[in-house]
Order: structure tokens, then C-alpha cells, then sequence
């Protein structure tokens, strides 16, 4: 058994590089955006719907690796060779099939959704070459996800970060250059900014190909299949990671259709929604990481048969720790709140009023949304994939959607449609909690 990992600093140490290279990822579509932005509106805009789409590929490709990282944990516990191998070759064929599936079907349904979207043909043009050179960061993605799930779930969480480290600054260096047409080289325009990504995201390919080739010695990994075939251990693998993936598909939808609900709101409140949206994303990572860090330890404690004991002390730590990473958010989200007038020197006084008017929100909300995400990504690690989907699918679309439909129809104050993000929460507070205390994900595991 690893209870010597059963602590809240092997959740830190697991932790930091998982929130970072969160970070990373978020300031990469940032500084993406900020060096196409001297081409004009008309290059933000057409980057803008072809990495909607692009953007959609690639997080499907995370989510199947999320429920792929469990998966390597718990095999990690087992100490079995063979169920580690299993999980890495499963998670990476799923995630080339993803890809290649969802490449298809952007190459049938993109073109058609892309001129619908653009306001003029010059746009629609550069958003399709942006898209077609963006479908090597799609495939490339697919490997590096694949191998940074494996290295997660492993507790190696610093590797994947540091291909990040690396693979940032050679997008700003090759997009840079073929944005531009710097050195001789051909200007691109916003296919430049694409295909500096996709150079990018094969780099990071390439270094963790190489890494995970360097750890093993170059001995030849264990071939035996978890479950006796290999269409058995990729079935059984498809049903744990395709809720988590339903998950994500769920949570995009659901915030696409708020966020065109948002756009029927007055000036300034759609405004304040607006700014306020990527602070919650970024900062929220911070105990999305932490809960992350959590399951990733559960599911190597699961799978190495540890006693309820053990268990229950690790996740009392947890619990406490996520409690702490809530804290330091609501401070974060103060701080914002306090300098919007600094940060946002150009938006009206009635917008920066509205912001302030989220402060009472955004001091609560991490903490209930840290402990749920404690609970969820306990039980997925004790396989209930399935029930965590759910909770997500029916809050989103029984409660959150309708409710903000409804409160934005009737022309209820900001403040309120805002703090349905908190209520949602607590919506899901019970149905999480309740199924973590039963203990029934203690013997679902593999």
C-alpha cells in the first residue's frame, strides 16, 4: 500500500504542477489571441470561431485523459505492470480515435458552421485555414494528453508541466514569425498563430515520447492485458472514461447556452459577466488541481487494497487542504474585485459596480465547489464515473440553464443570475456528499 503518499503534501507536490500547467494552458490561448490582435478585429474574430471548434477537439481529448489518469493510478496501486501498460495503450488509442473522429466530423460540419458564424468572407477564409492547420495540434494533442495522463496517474505531475514550460515559448517563437512573415519567411497570418501551436503541442510530444522511453531504461513495458484481452481492457476502459468525457460535452453546451442568455442582458451587466468569467476559470484550477491531486492518490490507495482507515485520514486531510486552496481563492477573487477599477480603467462606472456586486458570491462559492470536487473526483477514482455524470448533467440542465433562462426573461438583477452559479453548487452538495459517506466506491475499484 502507499499510505507513506497519503498526505496532504503528496497532494501539494502533485498539485502545484497540475494548477500551473492549468494556467499555461488557459495564457496560451491569451498570448495566442494578443499576438493575432495586430492583425485587426476581422483576425481576432475569425481565430475566435475556429478555435471554438478547435477548442472543443482538444478538450474532449483532456477529459477522456482525466478518466485515463484514474485509471493508471489505480493500476499504480495494484503494482501489476501489465494494468499499467493496458491503461496507457487504451488511453492513447481512444484519444487518436477521438481525434481522428472528431477531425472528420469538423472537416463535414465545420465549414458550414463557420459561415454562419462569420460576418465576412475574408473572415470565414482564415478561419478555415486556422482550422486546418490547427488539426496537427488535434493529433499531436492526442499523444501528449495520452502520456501526461499516464505520467499523472503515476504522481510524475512535474514532466507534463514542464513540456508546457517548454512548449510555450516555441508557439510565441514560431507563431511570432509566421504571423508576421519575420526572417524571410511567408506571412501567414492567423494560419501562423495555428501552426505555432501545432509545432508546439509536437514538441511537447516529442519530449514526453522521449521521457517516458528515459525512465523505463528503455526495458520493454509489461504487454499483459489487464483483463485477460485487449477488447475487454479497452471496453472497460471506454465505459469509465466516456461519462467523463459526457461530462465536459455537458458543461460546454450548458455554458454556451448561459452565455447567449447573458447577451439579452443590459450593457453593463453582460459586461461585468463577461470580465468576471476567466478570473473564476483560472482561479478555480487552484482547487480543481487540489481535487484532482486528491483522486489520483485514492486511486492508488484503491487499487493497493487500502484498509477504510487509511482511506477516510487522507480524505480528512483533503478536505482540509481544499479548504485552505478555498480561502486563498476568495482572497484572489477580493483582490480582483478591489483593483477592477485598475485592471478595467476603461469600463463604466455602472459595469465596475456590478463587478463589485459579485464580491458577497465569489467570497462563498469556492468552498462548497472545492468540496464537491473533492467528492467527485473520489468517486470517479472508485469508479462511479457514471453517478458524478449525473449530478453534473441534471444541475446543469434541470436547474442552472432553466433557472437562468428564466431570471434573465424576467429581468431579475444581475446579482441573482450570477449567484446561480453558487446555488448550483449547493444543488450538487448533497448528492455528492451523501454517496462519498456510504463508502460504496471503496469496492468498485478495477
Amino acid at each position: 500500500m502507499m499510505t507513506a503518499e497519503s498526505s496532504t503534501a503528496a497532494i501539494f507536490r502533485m498539485a502545484w504542477p497540475m494548477t500551473l500547467r492549468a494556467m499555461l494552458l488557459h495564457g496560451t490561448i491569451v498570448i495566442d489571441a494578443w499576438l493575432v490582435a495586430g492583425l485587426g478585429e476581422e483576425a481576432l474574430a475569425a481565430m475566435g470561431l475556429a478555435a471554438a471548434i478547435g477548442g472543443m477537439l482538444t478538450g474532449l481529448l483532456l477529459a477522456f485523459s482525466n478518466g485515463t489518469q484514474i485509471l493508471v493510478a489505480q493500476s499504480v496501486g495494484t503494482q501489476r505492470p501489465g494494468a499499467m501498460w493496458s491503461a496507457l495503450v487504451c488511453g492513447l488509442g481512444i484519444n487518436l480515435g477521438v481525434a481522428v473522429i472528431g477531425l472528420i466530423a469538423a472537416a463535414i460540419f465545420a465549414g458550414g458552421l463557420i459561415d454562419s458564424g462569420a460576418s465576412s468572407d475574408w473572415i470565414a477564409s482564415a478561419a478555415r485555414r486556422y482550422l486546418l492547420a490547427f488539426s496537427l495540434v488535434v493529433l499531436a494533442e492526442a499523444v501528449a494528453q495520452s502520456l501526461s495522463a499516464h505520467m499523472n496517474g503515476c504522481g510524475d505531475t512535474k514532466r507534463p508541466f514542464y513540456s508546457y514550460l517548454l512548449a510555450v515559448p516555441v508557439n510565441v517563437v514560431v507563431s511570432v514569425v509566421l504571423i508576421y512573415g519575420w526572417f524571410g519567411f511567408p506571412a501567414l497570418d492567423v494560419a501562423g498563430a495555428a501552426i505555432g501551436s501545432a509545432v508546439s503541442a509536437i514538441v511537447r510530444a516529442v519530449y514526453l515520447v522521449h521521457h517516458l522511453y528515459k525512465s523505463r531504461g528503455g526495458e520493454p513495458m509489461d504487454r499483459t492485458w489487464a483483463r485477460g484481452s485487449a477488447w475487454l481492457t479497452l471496453r472497460h476502459h471506454l465505459a469509465f472514461t466516456l461519462p467523463v468525457a459526457v461530462t465536459f460535452i455537458s458543461a460546454t453546451f450548458s455554458n454556451s447556452v448561459s452565455a447567449l442568455v447573458y447577451a439579452r442582458m443590459a450593457i453593463s451587466d453582460f459586461a461585468a459577466l463577461t470580465l468576471i468569467a476567466p478570473w473564476v476559470q483560472v482561479a478555480g484550477t487552484v482547487g480543481m488541481c487540489w481535487a484532482q491531486a486528491t483522486g489520483i492518490i485514492v486511486a492508488q490507495l484503491l487499487g493497493g487494497g487500502a484498509a477504510r482507515e487509511v482511506l477516510d485520514d487522507f480524505l480528512r486531510k483533503a478536505w482540509k487542504g481544499a479548504f485552505v486552496a478555498a480561502a486563498a481563492v476568495a482572497v484572489f477573487y477580493l483582490g480582483i474585485c478591489i483593483a477592477s477599477g485598475r485592471i478595467y480603467q476603461d469600463i463604466q462606472p455602472e459595469t465596475r459596480a456590478t463587478l463589485m456586486s459579485f464580491l458577497p458570491i465569489l467570497l462563498l462559492l469556492p468552498f462548497p465547489k472545492g468540496s464537491n470536487a473533492i467528492c467527485g473526483n473520489t468517486l470517479r477514482a472508485g469508479g462511479e464515473t457514471v453517478y458524478v455524470m449525473h449530478i453534473f448533467i441534471w444541475s446543469q440542465w434541470l436547474f442552472r440553464v432553466p433557472a437562468t433562462i428564466l431570471l434573465v426573461w424576467l429581468g431579475a438583477p444581475v446579482f441573482w443570475v450570477f449567484a446561480l452559479l453558487l446555488v448550483e453548487e449547493l444543488v450538487k452538495f448533497t448528492p455528492f456528499h451523501l454517496r462519498l459517506f456510504r463508502g460504496g466506491w471503496r469496492n468498485r475499484a478495477l
